[in-house]
């Protein structure tokens, strides 16, 4: 046998020898700790068997495919993570997934995460397989990037608006009903005492609105993205007042009117499927917007106070209630998770420019206030009835959006704790063209 043979037929054996000689690729847990600074507060598993983290930690991570570690590699953060965990490719253990809040809690006070050098990183690389940097697809529950949406018009025109609207409000009303309870609103409540039920708290909220408006028998009242008609049905059934709401959300729409007429208020209550530069001409008494300026984008201030400052009478009362930022100078577009998974081309401003937006637009502003602690203990709420009703939610949307709702909802109750975000009441009035204002010299009304 020739030399060239022997090698032709000796190679194969080596090659198999040196595979099996070769080192094991890094774990799950050798990532971890390449990403991770100082003890782990959590406990972390791969789908490789290998774990990092102490053995009895309360809260445990479990990635669960070699997918899940993808989504993490390639959208380190927020949306890597998000996709991982609505894919159902990262697990949580600890907690119920209608309720992630304290996990998100330990996770933000006390996981530090650090970038690795350029060394660790090439070498997890090059063990893991260059084919984990190749994004795989998202789930079905998240919008496309801001850049593609351009194909459905620019940012906040009537087309794009109203696809954002119904990727958020559209998801089906009998998932609402399970989460939001009896009340059917998704607002911050108002909380009188910790204790007070989520249904105590949404009517003295509405209660509070109706007292800053002024409300009485035979007024007319224009509610702005009026969701489910929560305001709309409480004005005429408590007041006796004629309002008329609108929404951009068809199956919101169709709900309110059925509500309307289950409770005998056809004569005083309507709700329209419009958007809100369409809604009816007035003059109205009073207007309230509670909820909708996070979805109209900053830019759209002037215009959009400006017409609701044309549908007031001389001498009607605007109250205008909306998430804010903490800070005036904070970026008005919000966090990549929310904008692909909760609000799509949603944006908040601080207090001042909302205030400030309110008086450039004609308007006199006479009182202010800040419910952000009342909007995490509403969040605490929905996330109680979101676990109690979990299976429920569950067949009707998906384990997929269900589980973005429970981190939504524990995320944003975080926030608000946490003085990251806030929420604003605003009242003012259009005055006539000597001044008048029709406001007394004192609130008429019970803060």
């Amino acid at each position: 046998m020739s030399l060239t043979e022997r090698d032709q037929q000796t190679a194969p054996v080596a090659a198999a020898s040196s595979r099996r000689r070769r080192p094991p690729g890094p774990t799950v847990a050798d990532v971890v700790r390449a990403v991770t600074a100082g003890p782990l507060p959590v406990r972390i598993t791969g789908y490789d068997g290998s774990a990092v983290g102490p053995a009895d930690a309360g809260i445990t991570l479990a990635i669960r495919s070699e997918r899940g570690l993808s989504y993490l590699l390639t959208a380190p953060g927020d949306l890597g993570m998000a996709r991982a965990y609505v894919s159902g490719d990262l697990a949580l253990s600890g907690v119920h997934p209608g309720d992630p809040y304290e996990a998100l809690r330990v996770l933000k006070d006390e996981l530090r995460l650090r970038p690795p050098s350029l060394a660790e990183g090439l070498a997890l690389v090059r063990g893991l397989g260059w084919e984990r940097l190749r994004p795989p697809p998202p789930p079905p529950q998240e919008a496309v990037p801001r850049w593609r949406r351009v194909v459905g018009g620019l940012r906040h025109s009537r087309l794009r608006d109203s696809s954002a609207i119904s990727h958020h409000y559209d998801v089906s009303n009998a998932f609402y009903e399970l989460v939001l309870g009896a009340s059917m609103t998704y607002t911050c409540a108002l909380f009188r005492d910790p204790d007070d039920t989520l249904e105590q708290a949404q009517a003295a909220k509405y209660d509070l609105v109706a007292g800053k408006l002024a409300l009485r028998p035979g007024m007319r009242l224009l509610d702005v993205g009026c969701g489910w008609g929560g305001m709309v049905r409480h004005a005429a059934r408590e007041y006796g007042v004629r309002a008329v709401g609108v929404t951009l959300s068809r199956a919101q729409a169709e709900w309110a009117r059925a509500a309307i007429e289950r409770e005998g208020l056809g004569s005083l209550a309507e709700v329209r499927h419009l958007d809100y530069r369409d809604a009816p001409a007035g003059p109205f008494d009073a207007i309230s917007s509670i909820g909708l300026t996070e979805h109209i984008g900053v830019g759209n201030y002037p215009a959009y106070f400006g017409a609701l400052r044309d549908r007031l009478r001389p001498g009607g009362r605007l109250l205008n209630h909306c998430i804010t930022r903490a800070d005036n100078r904070a970026p008005h577009r919000s966090g990549v998770f929310i904008d692909r998974y909760v609000f799509p081309d949603g944006e908040l401003a601080g207090p001042g420019r909302l205030v400030s937006e309110i008086h450039d637009a004609g308007l006199e502003v006479h009182h202010e206030e800040n419910l952000r602690r009342h909007y995490a203990l509403t969040l605490a709420a929905w996330c109680r009835n979101l676990v109690a009703h979990w299976d429920a939610c569950v067949a009707e949307v998906g384990a997929g959006t269900a589980r973005v709702w429970g981190l939504y909802m524990a995320g944003s109750r975080l926030a608000f704790e946490r003085n990251g975000i806030q929420l604003h009441q605003v009242l003012a009035t259009r005055n006539g063209p000597d001044g008048a204002d029709d406001y007394p010299l004192r609130p008429d009304w019970t803060p």
